[in-house]
């Protein structure tokens, strides 16, 4: 997830778990780094870099469980360049006129790209 601050990042993580079958409570892990969750369709992971200057090894560590078997958010991505697993999704949000956004897809994989539009049309 990609998008300035104020967005609604955490808003469209919430919505998209919410999708996935996340029944509890679905909050911003700004202060803690990341949140999972229990979905019927496993693990559901929510990470927020925001505040992390970079990911070494060392923070690696700690995050490389988030992304165990688990549909995985990350917010704030940048930081993790080159340590976290390469994306299956990129999402930007951008604030347009008022309150409207617009919302960017990109993917490599063709078969996630048709489920993720094949609702759209």
């Amino acid at each position: 997830m990609t998008g300035e601050l104020g967005v609604g990042k955490t808003a469209f993580i919430r919505a998209s778990c919410r999708a996935l079958g996340v029944t509890e409570p679905v909050t911003s892990p700004t202060f803690t780094v990341g949140n999972r969750y229990a979905s019927p369709g496993g693990p559901v992971s929510h990470l927020d870099l925001y505040r992390s200057a970079a990911v070494g090894p060392e923070e690696w560590a700690d995050l490389e469980p988030y992304f165990d078997d688990a549909v995985c958010f990350v917010e704030w991505p940048e930081p993790g360049e080159g340590v976290l697993p390469p994306p299956r999704l990129v999402v930007e949000l951008r604030l347009q006129e008022a309150d409207a956004r617009l919302i960017s897809v990109r993917t490599d994989d063709a078969q996630l790209l048709a489920a993720i539009a094949d609702p759209l049309v």
